[in-house]
């Protein structure tokens, strides 16, 4: 379904469940990725008016969406959010990633500017935004390789397929994040075992923005092969909450019966985004295991109601 035979009442409608503090979040997580999915500029307004939500789990995936859509009228948006350091670090690192997903050349001013951020997750998406964009300007080397999973990377695979040269440069503290960024995307999408266990290996690594990245490929990849390294990491409660947070999303997508009971051990967890990750990770579950056509069904239903 289409923006374009979608009735801007219909995104309106979408977009006011969204707004509602008193809805359940999973609602408005399914809200979120219905408009993502609808686009527009109605959509995108709509995603924006929320990046006042005192939930910074809901603020960091409107900026994921926003990235995704790819749709230049949402960077004023993004950048306000980037400059706000009021904003917690994993939102305002999702709108500089999301910057650097809609790659246009007009975003690396202030990219340039934040990649010196006192906020080091802030700083390293910068960073590797910067480098998207560079690689973006080379005519000849705009190949995605075989991207199953339909998402804007936030960098390009490498173009390595052996697997052990990829863990060494994924694992190495020393090279260039971007450049194990690609070794991350190449592993990925060559999707192995062996390929599954080097990213898990790499989920102890030193910066937390990094093995955020990396549960989250894990996640896109719902392979039972990660469920121990996404466990570890959910359960140590001295990681980093965004890391936290995309390990229980991740075992969410995987949606086994033993992801479950993982899960539900962290419903009332300290830290709020932790445990609202949860949540939706449960109500993702709930979803892989059902014969519902698709997670973002909001619109649908607003159109059913008013048949």
């Amino acid at each position: 379904m289409s923006a374009k035979v979608v009735p801007v009442a219909v995104v309106e409608e979408v977009g006011k469940v969204l707004l509602a503090k008193d809805r359940p979040l999973k609602e408005r997580f399914r809200a979120l990725f219905t408009l993502k999915g609808l686009g527009g500029d109605a959509a995108i307004c709509a995603i924006a008016s929320c990046f006042d939500d005192p939930s910074a789990l809901l603020k960091h995936e409107l900026a994921y969406c926003l990235g995704q859509m790819k749709d230049p009228s949402a960077v004023p948006h993004l950048c306000k959010v980037l400059r706000d350091t009021t904003q917690e670090p994993m939102v305002r690192h999702e709108a500089a990633e999301a910057l650097g997903a809609i790659g246009i050349t007009e975003v690396r001013e202030i990219l340039e500017e934040f990649s010196k951020d006192p906020v080091i997750d802030v700083a390293e998406t910068c960073q590797i935004a910067l480098g998207r964009l560079k690689w973006l300007q080379k005519p000849d080397d705009k190949v995605l390789s075989n991207n199953r999973y339909a998402s804007v990377d936030p960098a390009p695979p490498s173009d390595i397929v052996d697997v052990q040269k990829l863990k060494t440069t994924l694992l190495d503290e020393n090279a260039n994040l971007f450049d194990r960024y690609r070794a991350m995307f190449s592993l990925r999408n060559l999707h192995t075992d062996e390929s599954v266990c080097a990213l898990g290996e790499g989920l102890n690594g030193s910066s937390a923005l990094f093995r955020h990245e990396i549960a989250f490929v894990l996640g896109q990849m719902q392979d039972e092969v990660s469920i121990p390294y996404l466990k570890n990491n959910l359960e140590n409660t001295s990681e980093n909450e965004m890391v936290r947070h995309e390990c229980a999303e991740a075992l969410g997508a995987i949606a086994t019966p033993e992801c479950i009971e993982i899960l539900k051990k962290y419903l009332a967890d300290d830290k709020r985004v932790v445990k609202e990750s949860c949540e939706i990770a449960l109500d993702m579950c709930e979803y892989e295991n059902s014969p519902e056509f698709q997670y973002a069904d909001t619109a649908f239903k607003m159109i059913e109601t008013n048949q």
